[in-house]
């Protein structure tokens, strides 16, 4: 498994590729299902789900934002009630669900657009 350690002065450092890299690469990693682990350069301690709820808030801020107020609001409120791993199951639950069906449709389009490039070519 890869790793990319992270120094005191917030740089990023991948131990595989032997260079400085920046979360948005660490995000091309994720699209590429690539796993990896983020580590304190220092302590050794992970830092995987803070890097990577940096990215979200990075992608969330220069893009369509997937969770509204009132959704952030009641995640947050869910850490009170103690249904943190509850609604944590569930979401990731649903967010597989959406994913395999987006690329389930994805997949009987691709055929589709094939054919239409052949027949635009003749």
């Amino acid at each position: 498994m890869r790793t990319i350690k992270k120094y005191p002065n917030r740089r990023l450092y991948d131990t595989e590729d032997s260079k400085y890299i920046t979360l948005e690469d660490i995000s091309v990693l994720v699209f590429e299902n690539k796993e990896f682990v983020v580590v304190d350069a220092k302590t050794e301690n992970d830092l995987t789900r803070n890097t990577l709820l940096q990215i979200i808030i990075e992608k969330e801020q220069s893009s369509i934002p997937i969770f509204s107020t009132r959704v952030l609001t009641q995640i947050i409120r869910s850490y009170k009630n103690q249904l943190q791993q509850h609604i944590g199951n569930k979401l990731e639950k649903t967010i597989e669900e959406l994913i395999s069906k987006n690329q389930n449709e994805q997949q009987l389009v691709e055929p589709d657009n094939t054919q239409t490039t052949i027949s635009n070519e003749n």
